[in-house]
């Protein structure tokens, strides 16, 4: 062992091996994906936010990428188009449209065009989530209705929609973007927290299910991840109380879910069914 030796004070001795320590504040792309070359994979809500870095970081490892969004206007055409642009910069195919992922017949024509286009699927991302938080007292019939559907029913329909390809096959990776407030949750979003807790029981029930066809079913619990919507929408006392709340003192990059997203879609995870990561920086510890 190598030994160390101070001729100052132990506060001096803990400060020069601090001064060692170098903090690496962007997430690299360090795993190899190489193996997923040539799978198909659709992400539900990838035109922005964490659903784009996981198509950007399949389409790096050669996956064929069909992605849906919700078309609010042209901005929103606009930035879809960016996108898939960007994708193709990685030499693979790829399908993309507007999707309503509460509505189960929209959902269902997505997924055959998208099987049709690109010729199967291996891999499903459920990533599209909204959030429309209030006191539960003052929650409107449409707010709670909009979050659960998004949020839960979605993932329901394109997995129900992708079950009956992976299970003739007999091969599939289904990741649920769920939160760590569906495993704790806050003041205000009780819909939001409802709906993510269900999709983390939707997780399991589909791991049960689907895993005697060898499809992996798993889920991701994003903490606060800076993005535009978030920036935007949550009050900046809030962000800092998350830092402060988060062990290792900082807010995650979209990055930082993507590279957990790629590891369960590759045979690295072969043996990992089921269960929920936390990608939270220490915030639920």
């Amino acid at each position: 062992m190598e030994e160390f030796s101070f001729s100052g004070s132990s506060s001096d001795a803990v400060e020069a091996l601090l001064d060692e320590v170098t903090t690496e504040t962007q997430p690299q792309p360090l795993f190899d994906g190489s193996s997923l070359r040539g799978q198909i994979a659709i992400v539900t809500g990838g035109s922005s936010g964490i659903g784009r870095a996981v198509a950007m970081e399949l389409a790096r490892c050669g996956v064929d990428v069909a992605f849906c969004f919700l078309d609010t206007g042209s901005q929103a055409r606009l930035d879809a188009q960016e996108v898939a642009r960007q994708l193709r910069q990685f030499e693979v195919r790829v399908f993309f449209r507007h999707c309503d992922v509460r509505e189960s017949k929209e959902v269902n024509a997505f997924v055959a065009e998208a099987i049709e286009e690109l010729g199967g699927v291996h891999i499903l991302v459920n990533n599209a989530g909204i959030g429309r938080d209030r006191a539960l007292w003052h929650l409107q019939d449409h707010e709670w209705e909009a979050v659960v559907r998004t949020n839960l029913d979605g993932a329901f329909y394109f997995t129900r929609a992708v079950a009956g390809v992976m299970r003739a096959r007999e091969y599939g990776k289904i990741v649920n973007i769920t939160s760590v407030h569906g495993i704790r949750s806050e003041f205000g979003i009780s819909n939001y927290s409802s709906s993510k807790a269900g999709l983390i029981g939707l997780t399991r029930s589909a791991a049960v299910e689907l895993g005697p066809r060898n499809i992996n079913v798993n889920a991701v619990a994003p903490g606060y991840i800076r993005t535009t919507r978030l920036t935007e929408g949550v009050p900046s006392e809030n962000l800092d109380r998350a830092r402060a709340q988060s062990v290792l003192g900082r807010l995650g990059d979209p990055q930082d879910v993507a590279g957990v997203v790629l590891f369960l879609c590759s045979e690295a995870a072969r043996h990992i069914t089921g269960v929920v990561i936390p990608v939270d920086g220490g915030y639920l510890l």
